[in-house]
């Protein structure tokens, strides 16, 4: 992709969604302040927030209060703590530094790290469930879309798939592995928010799935440049693992300029899709997908 001037985040919905994580407790019993403070250790340890951003954005390019749709946003942001911690274990990737500080298993023990990691899946449901209002039938279709979005036909899936190396081979059997690994959950984050307000016509549904969609592809063929591109500073981690680790990306598969342009279609696809799709305010949804296009970290 050209060099160009990373845009603008829409920090100040960043800056909402650390204020409330910081403010979550999971329990008084001093006897699992060790666990506890293994969960928040990775938890508050920054990072982009795109997946709970992306949650705030939809709200406000639907009309909703952002503030209304934080339990979610939380919920969103445990899950993908708990996925991090788990991929960097010496069984997965086995990687020491994560956000720019050593790995949960490396500051707490692999034992803690993998409890740590299952108690913030847990907690996101649980989260999700007790502190999001809306009406319950459409609560339940977003914890619905929520588990399956990181299921078997989800993020664990795309995972055993990329552990396996079992995916289908050529760019149909990549985009697939990815879509599940990382599209599913980017797209629950965006799919949810319209299930709980429960009142969006069918084609403003297909545009922001579309959207969502092409979004998750593009994150991960960034991703995947970055890999190749950017340094540990600049990432907060090990670059090259995915060369270290022989897994399948779409550098290895198309090169460092076709990925550039796979990324290039799929920013364009997912400003198509968004551009369809009808709402009022959707400036910091193009915000958010013209930064992923453009990161560097």
């Amino acid at each position: 992709m050209p060099a160009a001037v990373t845009p603008e985040f829409p920090d100040h919905l960043r800056t909402q969604v650390d204020d409330y994580l910081a403010a979550i407790r999971f329990s008084d019993d001093p006897a699992l302040a060790g666990l506890q403070d293994a969960m928040r250790y990775s938890l508050l340890a920054g990072g982009k927030r795109i997946r709970p951003v992306l949650a705030l954005a939809t709200a406000a390019a639907i009309s909703m209060p952002v503030e209304q749709v934080l339990p979610l946003a939380a919920a969103l942001e445990l899950i993908h703590t708990y996925s991090l911690i788990h991929d960097d274990l010496p069984a997965m990737d086995d990687d020491d530094l994560r956000r720019g500080r050593p790995t949960c298993h490396v500051a707490f023990g692999e034992d803690v790290a993998i409890l740590a990691g299952d108690a913030l899946y847990a907690e996101a449901f649980r989260h999700l469930l007790t502190e999001q209002r809306g009406q319950p039938a459409n609560l339940l279709r977003a914890a619905a879309e929520l588990a399956g979005a990181t299921g078997v036909d989800g993020m664990v899936g795309g995972q055993f798939l990329d552990v396996e190396a079992s995916a289908p081979a050529g760019a149909g059997g990549l985009r697939h592995l990815h879509e599940l690994k990382t599209g599913r959950l980017i797209g629950a984050s965006v799919k949810c928010v319209l299930l709980i307000d429960g009142g969006q016509p069918a084609a403003t549904m297909e545009r922001f799935e579309v959207f969502a969609s092409e979004l998750g592809v593009l994150f991960q063929i960034v991703d995947d440049i970055l890999d190749v591109t950017g340094s540990d500073a600049a990432l907060g981690k090990a670059s090259g693992s995915d060369e270290r680790l022989g897994k399948r990306t779409y550098v290895t598969e198309f090169g460092l300029e076709g990925a550039r342009r796979l990324a290039r279609e799929a920013h364009h696809n997912a400003s198509g899709a968004l551009a369809g799709a009808g709402t009022r305010e959707p400036g910091q949804l193009q915000q958010i997908t013209d930064f992923i296009a453009r990161r560097s970290f």
